[in-house]
């Protein structure tokens, strides 16, 4: 009897050992392209786009304009710190595989069924706002006066606000940092200063009169940094971002209320 029973349970072992080695040939791993590096998001690609590097462009300029994080335009081209780049380089706006991720397909070949559209009369819902990502910094209004534009989540021309002011009137750091560009390159913002706060956060102040901070200068926070003017702009204001790897947020979300 006991060894019937000895005999059946190796047969049963076998089996099982048999079937999970068939399972695992037979898995599928999936992974999710593009999703996140080092524990963040990555900037949402360009297949196929690139740009060419002009005179007094710089790395975080070009990523800012193009909405890309800075560490990602740098990882797709092979460049690394101090992200030095030459007029006339050409830069892919994607990774270097160079292939856009496949859509969802139907296994059988049958297209999926397209969903009922809405009625044309019904009014679409505002998309939802995201809760804001805790930055870690005290940020500070970077100037005095009263806010003419508001940020708008997916609007290009809506990706910061507008602080209404008078022409010389003193534009502050939100926050300390580094200034990472400070020229008149990137067009719609006239005379700007970016700053880099940490490898995630940038804040941009667009349309001044003067600037007063080179590239690579430290700065603090609520330290004068230009002077408002209408570079860019119809009228005298200070356009202003916050950037959170490389993808705006809404300023307000994060400035003190007053």
């Amino acid at each position: 009897m006991s060894e019937r029973m000895t005999k059946a349970t190796r047969a049963l072992v076998l089996s099982v050992a048999v079937m999970t080695g068939l399972a695992a040939c037979h898995s599928t791993v999936v992974r999710q392209t593009g999703s996140s590096s080092g524990g963040r998001v990555v900037s949402q690609p360009k297949y196929g786009q690139t740009v060419r590097v002009q005179r007094g462009d710089t790395l975080y300029g070009l990523a800012f304009r193009n909405g890309i994080d800075f560490r990602d335009l740098a990882a797709w081209n092979g460049i690394a710190s101090p992200y030095t780049i030459y007029p006339g380089q050409s830069l892919r706006l994607y990774p270097s595989s160079g292939s856009r991720p496949a859509t969802g397909t139907v296994a059988t070949g049958t297209p999926p069924r397209s969903a009922t559209p809405p009625p044309t009369n019904a009014p679409k819902p505002p998309p939802p706002q995201p809760a804001p990502v805790s930055s870690g910094f005290n940020w500070r209004w970077p100037a005095d006066g009263h806010v003419i534009g508001r940020f708008v989540a997916g609007d290009a021309t809506k990706q910061g606000i507008d602080i209404a002011g008078s022409g010389g009137q003193a534009v502050r750091a939100a926050a300390d940092g580094v200034v990472v560009y400070s020229g008149a390159g990137l067009v719609g913002y006239g005379e700007l200063i970016i700053v880099k706060h940490s490898e995630a956060w940038l804040s941009a102040y667009g349309h001044n009169r003067k600037r007063l901070v080179n590239e690579g200068q430290n700065v603090k926070a609520g330290q004068q940094i230009a002077e408002m003017g209408s570079s860019g702009a119809s009228r005298e204001m200070l356009h202003f971002e916050i950037r959170y790897n490389g993808k705006p947020v809404d300023p307000q979300q994060y400035l003190p209320a007053r």
